[in-house]
C-alpha cells in the first residue's frame, strides 16, 4: 500500500465504534451482509436496452450468493429472444457479482440485472420477509400451467379505434363489437392448452376447439351486434 507523504507525517488515532452495515430483511431474517455469501433473495427486475425497443423482465432466486434459478422473458425485439437463451445459460451458478459483471448478450437484460442486484445488496426482494425465501422453481408459478409469459399486444390509430391482438388468455381471433362499434368482447385461443392437447395426440382441429374460449359481451342478447379479425379488419 501506498501513502503520500502528508498521510505517512499524520500520527495514527484508534477507530472508534464499529457496529458493522445496517442489517437487510432476507428470506425472513435480518442479515448484517459483509460477505458474498450472505446474500438470498427471489426477486424479479426490468431492464431496457439502449434504443428502447424492446425490454426484458428477469426472474432470479439467489440462495447464499448463488443465481440458482433465472427466469428471463423479453419482448419487442426478435434477437432478444435467442439472447434470453443465452443468458439463461450464463446466469445459473453465478454468483451476484458475477453476473453483475459478465455480458448477458442483450443490454436490455444487462440492465435487468443491474436493477435486480440494486434489489437484491439493498434487501428489497419479493422473500425479504418469508421464512426460508422461495423454494427454486418458483418462478414458474408467474407463467401459469401452459409455462408461458403473460403477454398482452394492443393495436390502434386514431383513424381506426384499437385492435385486441393478445391477451393473457391467448390469442385473440375475434373482438365483438357493439351498435356503436366499441368492442365489448373477445375471442381467444390458448395457445399453451392448444399445443398440450395437440403434443397428447388430440386432432389439432378438436384440440383448437377445446383450447378457445372467450371474455366479454360476445352475443346478440348482450348487445353484440358483429365480430371482427383484429389482423384483417
Amino acid at each position: 500500500m501506498k501513502y503520500t507523504a502528508e498521510v505517512e507525517h499524520m500520527c495514527p488515532l484508534a477507530k472508534a465504534a464499529y457496529h458493522g452495515p445496517a442489517p437487510i430483511p432476507e428470506e425472513g431474517n435480518w442479515v448484517q451482509a459483509k460477505k458474498m455469501e450472505d446474500i438470498s433473495g427471489f426477486t424479479h427486475g426490468i431492464g431496457w436496452c439502449a434504443p428502447q425497443q424492446g425490454t426484458c423482465k428477469l426472474t432470479l432466486n439467489v440462495k447464499d450468493g448463488v443465481i440458482e434459478e433465472c427466469l428471463v422473458e423479453t419482448i419487442g425485439c426478435s434477437g432478444m429472444t435467442h439472447s434470453a437463451a443465452m443468458a439463461s445459460e450464463i446466469l445459473i451458478g453465478k454468483t451476484i457479482i458475477e453476473a453483475l459483471n459478465t455480458d448477458l448478450v442483450c443490454d436490455a437484460i444487462n440492465t435487468a440485472m443491474r436493477e435486480l442486484f440494486l434489489q437484491i445488496v439493498y434487501g428489497r426482494t419479493q422473500s425479504a420477509y418469508s421464512k426460508d425465501g422461495l423454494k427454486v422453481g418458483a418462478s414458474l408459478e408467474d407463467l401459469g400451467k401452459n409455462l408461458r409469459s403473460q403477454v398482452g399486444t394492443m393495436f390502434a390509430t386514431r383513424k381506426t379505434g384499437p385492435r385486441y391482438l393478445e391477451m393473457t388468455e391467448g390469442y385473440v381471433e375475434q373482438c365483438a363489437v357493439d351498435k356503436d362499434g366499441a368492442i365489448i368482447g373477445y375471442k381467444t385461443i390458448n395457445f399453451g392448452k392448444f399445443m398440450d392437447a395437440v403434443k397428447a395426440g388430440m386432432d389439432p382441429k378438436e384440440a383448437m376447439d377445446k383450447a378457445r374460449t372467450h371474455y366479454g359481451r360476445i352475443t346478440p342478447e348482450e348487445g353484440a351486434v358483429k365480430f371482427i379479425d383484429p389482423r384483417k379488419e
